[in-house]
């Protein structure tokens, strides 16, 4: 930690709340612009119906619901830098959990857009919630589709909770510096701290409570989502390996996308002195670790595929690594667990160059996975005659260009108004180590 007093924390976390550099005013709205293109064609497809979309025989799951599992995955890390990390006693965690945390929730409000773009009647929304009406149809809780329903809110609820008790402390400090409108702001937010003893118990306890509680939502949400293929009989979905392959997808394409927020996020709001390179070196080391796993991972669906003598099953991945998605697969396995390896060289660790690009990178690659799974499997199925192809649409480019921008754009907002780094965690970290900050 480079800060060297408690005051200088305050002064460096809430200075940047009101002068971000001037790439801030450069990316805002290149975000709002992207999220204007997907606003336009998602209102195109809901006028003209699905056909403008990509999706048909055999290939009628897609873009959208490969970009669905994507954020879904993507909103994992922050449960995994705040949540587990918090219970280990981690203490690097500090001065990135935040920015984690509201990648999550953003994440998860991005992913819950996809199954109503999937839907196409999207006016017909509330079909998927168990209400009473006059025609006794409810919906089938026997389907992974209605399981993802429930995981999904029950997911965004802990961990916008999460973030919010998390932030009051700071929101209170934010207060007492802020002027006008902001103060009034600030000070409704943070209901009342004082920062009293009795305040501090309680806050303690019921962050600890949601981190207990969090935790075990890491394997279960992206579990539940892996069930939607897992539980159907298509070669290549019908596999046990699922929950923990796709557990582990998700952490690594999630840190990877940690990375590629901070980096940037520590030059616009000038937090030099509290995100350090030991952070970004700690969590390649993590990557590094995800990264083997994913390699394992796709060894052993190889290996299954021959082993099990299904002759469809190994038709599938034959079809993956020397079919028309070739190029999408062997991308997949670069990126996601041939790149990540550079990190085993500490001067590629410590490299924000290095560091930038191999995040982004493994996001493509991650992408590509969930289209090869979904799109693969789908397109090379049973019978030869029902074989089909995909090519996406503009509509579903726009759509996903759209995401990405609404994405953005929430976290762009939130890191203006809301402190990006937890002020108190960094200066437990000051006050627990009085010698670093001499």
């Amino acid at each position: 930690m480079e800060t060297t007093s408690l005051v200088q924390v305050n002064d460096t976390v809430l200075d940047a709340l009101r002068r971000p550099a001037w790439p801030y005013y450069v990316l805002l709205p290149i975000s709002v612009s992207a999220l204007a293109v997907g606003v336009y064609s998602w209102w195109y497809q809901i006028q003209t119906g699905m056909g403008v979309a990509g999706v048909s025989h055999p290939v009628m799951w897609g873009v959208y619901i490969t970009n669905f599992v994507f954020w879904v995955g993507i909103a994992h890390s922050g449960t995994l830098l705040s949540a587990v990390l918090f219970l280990m006693r981690v203490r690097w965690r500090n001065a990135i959990f935040r920015s984690a945390e509201a990648m999550t929730v953003f994440a998860v409000m991005t992913a819950g857009f996809y199954p109503l773009i999937h839907l196409g009647r999207v006016w017909k929304w509330y079909w998927f919630f168990p209400y009473p009406n006059q025609r006794y149809l409810w919906p089938n809780f026997s389907s992974p589709l209605m399981w993802d329903v429930v995981a999904i809110l029950t997911y965004f609820l802990i961990s916008s909770m999460f973030l919010y008790v998390g932030l009051i402390p700071d929101l209170a400090a934010a207060r007492d510096r802020a002027k006008g409108w902001r103060r009034r702001f600030y000070g409704w937010v943070a209901l009342g701290w004082q920062g009293s003893h009795r305040q501090w118990t309680h806050h303690r306890t019921a962050y600890m409570f949601l981190a207990a509680f969090a935790t075990p939502l890491v394997v279960s949400v992206h579990s539940i989502v892996s069930w939607d293929f897992a539980m159907t009989i298509v070669p290549g979905w019908h596999s046990t390996i699922f929950a923990p392959y796709f557990v582990a997808g998700a952490i690594h394409s999630g840190l990877a996308m940690v990375l590629t927020l901070l980096i940037p996020l520590r030059y616009v709001f000038r937090l030099q002195s509290v995100i350090t390179r030991d952070h970004f070196e700690n969590m390649a080391k993590l990557i590094i670790v995800t990264g083997l796993i994913m390699g394992y991972a796709y060894i052993t669906e190889f290996f299954i595929a021959w082993y099990s003598g299904n002759l469809f099953e190994r038709a599938s991945f034959v079809y993956r690594a020397l079919g028309e998605f070739a190029p999408a697969f062997w991308t997949m396995v670069l990126f996601n667990s041939a790149l990540p390896l550079a990190f085993l060289a500490r001067p590629v660790r410590r490299n924000i160059a290095a560091l930038l690009t191999i995040g982004f990178l493994v996001n493509v690659g991650m992408w590509f996975e969930r289209f090869v799974i979904i799109v693969g499997s789908l397109a090379h199925e049973y019978s030869p005659y029902a074989w089909g192809s995909y090519k996406i649409s503009w509509v579903e480019y726009g759509i996903s260009l759209g995401s990405i921008g609404w994405f953005c754009t929430l976290f762009l907002l939130f890191i203006k108004f809301f402190p990006a780094v937890s002020i108190t965690e960094v200066k437990e970290l000051l006050v627990e180590k009085p010698e670093e900050a001499a």
